[in-house]
Parts: C-alpha cells; structure tokens; sequence
C-alpha cells in the first residue's frame, strides 16, 4: 500500500482525477507468474462510469504484459507528476535550530483495480478515438483518426490490444510542504523560484503555493 501520512493524503476525488487526467499517462504495473510486469501506458480516465471511474488504455499485441492478465487480475497504475529536491538551506528553521533534513516535494496517485483485456474492434476504436482527442483537442488543427488511410488504420488496430481497469480504490499524495511552518513553506516556494539557485524548479515552486493557498482557503 501507498506510504501516505495524513499530512500528505489528497481524498478530494475531483482533485485526483482531475490530475489522472492532465497526466494522461501511467505505469501499469501487475504481479504475475513471471514476476512483476510494467508498462508505461497512456490512459483515458471516464470518470462517471463505475464507483470511482473506469481506466482504459492499449497494449502492443507484441508486449507480452497482457498475455498475461489473467481473470480478476489485480492491477496498480501509479501516475505521477511535478516533483522536485528541498534543501534544508531554503528553511528559516534551519537559522533558527538546524533541526532540518532534506526532502523531496512531489504529486502522484495510485490505482487500484482488475484489469480486462479487450480485443474487440468497436472498443478499440471507440478508445483511440478519445485519446487522440485528448491530446489533440488543444491544437488548432487537430489530428483525427479518419485522416489515416482506413486500411492503414486497420493494420494498426490489428496490432493493439485494450485493457480496461474499473477502479476499486483511488489515493493521492501531494507532498507539497504542507507539515512545515508558513515561514518554511514561504522559503520554499522562494527558493524554487529563485533561478539563481541551483534546485531552481518554477513549475514546482508554482504548485507549492497554488496548492497550500487552495488548502488555506478550504479551512
């Protein structure tokens, strides 16, 4: 299970798939006969279907991690996202006592499920026609399935097969500094943004503060 203390638990599950789908990619991960088995999987997340939403995604018929999957197959999908290095120097405790320790600052989610393999073509098609929206969507002129040869994109689908997660449980963790002192947490985020530092991380440094303002105000 996810090491998760309470200070760290995101249980807003709007917030968490919200963030599966702006990652829009995770490690698919399966213990089998062979051992454990990964793949790193690009999802689409439909999350009004089921209790906690349904995952979908495609192998290449060549990877034999789907072979696999057997029956009631349990199935963890790790999606992770912005993270970076804390040096205890950005803290004002470290002046004040030195009792401090360096960290890691990171965001991520794990999904819980059985997995099913589907090969069927509707499906399939049904599935790369909303994940190339997904990803498409934001272009000015986006690419759509039906601008592929349709024997070409025959081929294609002949070379894939679906899974389908229905997801049992969600956890997230957003360590984002939140068990330090307002103090602490303002040299953070002003040590990530400093680019004169070396562990400068802007897009950390932003999420840090979005996140801890987002929670101060929930309060």
């Amino acid at each position: 299970m996810l090491y998760n203390p309470s200070a760290f638990q995101e249980q807003n599950p709007e917030i968490i798939q919200a963030f599966i789908q702006a990652q829009g990619k995770g490690l698919f991960i399966t213990s089998e006969a062979n051992g454990l088995q990964s793949t790193f999987l690009p999802f689409v997340l439909y999350p009004h279907e089921g209790k906690n939403g349904v995952l979908r995604a495609h192998f290449a018929r060549g990877n034999a991690h789907w072979k696999e999957l057997r029956e009631n197959t349990q199935c963890l999908v790790v999606f992770s996202g912005e993270n970076g290095y804390i040096t205890p120097s950005w803290y004002a405790t470290k002046a004040q006592s030195g009792k401090v320790v360096p960290t890691w600052n990171y965001e991520m989610v794990e999904v819980r499920g059985v997995a099913t393999v589907v090969e069927d073509t509707d499906w399939l098609r049904r599935l790369l026609t909303d994940l190339t929206k997904q990803h498409e969507g934001i272009r000015p002129e986006p690419w759509h399935l039906n601008d592929a040869p349709a024997d070409f994109l025959e081929t294609h689908m002949r070379g894939i097969v679906g899974v389908e997660l229905v997801i049992e449980t969600l956890e997230g963790k957003w360590k984002m500094s939140q068990n330090k002192s307002l103090e602490d947490r303002e040299g953070v985020v002003d040590g990530l943004n400093n680019e004169a530092d070396p562990h400068h991380n802007a897009k950390l440094g932003l999420l840090v503060n979005n996140y801890l303002t987002a929670k101060r105000s929930e309060k």
